[in-house]
């Protein structure tokens, strides 16, 4: 499906109209780490070899540049993650919200300076395919970022392997999983990003995915305290909007994201950068001399 053939929301030139207002009037424009969380998960994982044992993917989510979040910000927030260590960085959609005309270079500079030693992948999210899929593939071609909507790559650690597998959104209806699966090497564990949460009812029901990482939701930007739950869910994320679930033999993880759409409020959901440190559940035998 092309992006001009795409459903996008109502009013998008006034949302249009009012995004860089919005975002160069705010008083805190600079980026602070008190100011999010560095939420750091384990997830163990069946049959994974010991090789990745403690195997670490850092993934950002839902930047949406230029509503609330603007480059200055975001280049510290990327000067930030630099300073942490980890194996593998992901992506999981919403670069942009209803603007994209000026703020490409800056995402594409940012983007470029994300460094991990097995390198940065990334997938579409709904924003991307109402502002243009085929500009940010392009930044993602420019910044060194493997392009996995609908798509797989296969990661090789002495002699063990991971598959790290993406599609594209379901919002507007570009994913295809039947193609991921096609590509897949099976019988190695497996990966899978997704922008939609609830995309996870699909994934799971494979019985080839363990863990599904995703984004769209913003956590609702609600939480409610103790409860650790949203009562704001959008569509595709009503299911799994926000933390850690069981979806079948699955995994589903979703972030509460960087950025915000349409209001700047987030009320006991900070934004979020996920560490996911893979373990293995494989006992390891200690022979005794």
């Amino acid at each position: 499906m092309k992006d001009e053939e795409i459903d996008r929301p109502g009013a998008m030139k006034i949302r249009q109209g009012i995004q860089d207002a919005m975002t160069y009037s705010l008083p805190d424009k600079k980026f602070n780490p008190k100011n999010i969380d560095l939420v750091e998960v384990d997830i163990e994982l069946d049959d994974l070899s010991w090789n990745f044992n403690n195997f670490k993917i850092l993934n950002l989510t839902d930047i949406h540049l230029g509503q609330w979040i603007n480059p200055e910000y975001l280049d510290e927030l990327i000067d930030y993650v630099a300073t942490l260590n980890v194996d593998l960085i992901t992506l999981t959609g919403d670069y942009f919200s209803y603007v994209i005309e000026g703020y490409e270079e800056s995402l594409e500079n940012s983007l470029k300076k994300l460094q991990a030693p097995y390198g940065k992948v990334g997938v579409l999210g709904n924003h991307d395919h109402w502002m243009s899929s085929e500009k940010i593939r392009k930044i993602f071609k420019n910044s060194g970022i493997v392009d996995l909507s609908n798509d797989v790559i296969t990661i090789e650690k002495n002699g063990d392997y991971l598959n790290i597998c993406g599609v594209d959104s379901c919002t507007v209806c570009a994913d295809n999983l039947d193609k991921v699966i096609a590509k897949m090497p099976k019988n190695i564990p497996s990966v899978l990003l997704a922008h939609e949460p609830d995309f996870a009812k699909e994934s799971s029901q494979t019985k080839l995915f363990d863990l599904q990482i995703s984004g769209h939701s913003h956590g609702g930007q609600f939480i409610i305290p103790k409860v650790e739950t949203t009562p704001f869910r959008g569509p595709n994320s009503t299911k799994y909007p926000v933390g850690l679930y069981k979806v079948g033999d699955m995994i589903q993880y979703t972030s509460k994201g960087l950025g915000t759409n349409s209001f700047r409020i987030r009320i006991n959901c900070k934004p979020e950068v996920t560490i996911i440190t893979l373990k293995t559940n494989k006992k390891q035998k200690i022979k005794i001399e």
